[in-house]
């Protein structure tokens, strides 16, 4: 899989021309979305066949500062995968250099129950693709 990559723009950055670090979660879930995307389940095909994956945990290690109008580049991969939940790993680097390293915990919901849904059943194809994205495969 293609990694992901967002240029810092000016309005991210803080007085002291860091990149504020709430914006490392919304580069997460920009990656995430096309990374889903780029594999056809995207959250709208989710939606609209009745699942919602909602955020469970978030964990994020600043390693080095960003600037503007640094480009980060953000490797994902699957740290681990259960029937009803997924930990998506995130190493966001510039220039080769790691500056960020972040997880993010998600599970998958009925939208008319709210009940857990085991994906691999319900998306047997995005459940194989995820496996393959698995880190130490």
């Amino acid at each position: 899989m293609e990694n992901y990559r967002h240029k810092i723009q000016y309005y991210e950055t803080d007085k002291m021309g860091i990149t504020h670090h709430s914006n490392y979660v919304r580069i997460m879930e920009e990656t995430r979305v096309d990374m889903m995307e780029k594999m056809g389940y995207g959250y709208d095909r989710m939606e609209a066949e009745g699942v919602m994956s909602p955020v469970m945990s978030v964990s994020l290690e600043y390693k080095k500062p960003t600037t503007y109008p640094d480009i980060v580049e953000v490797e994902l991969r699957v740290a681990n995968m259960s029937h009803y939940k997924i930990t998506f790993d995130y190493r966001m680097t510039v220039g080769g250099v790691l500056v960020c390293h972040a997880t993010s915990m998600h599970c998958f919901l009925d939208s008319a129950t709210g009940r857990p849904v085991v994906i691999e059943e319900r998306f047997p194809e995005f459940y194989k693709i995820l496996s393959g994205l698995r880190i130490g495969e």
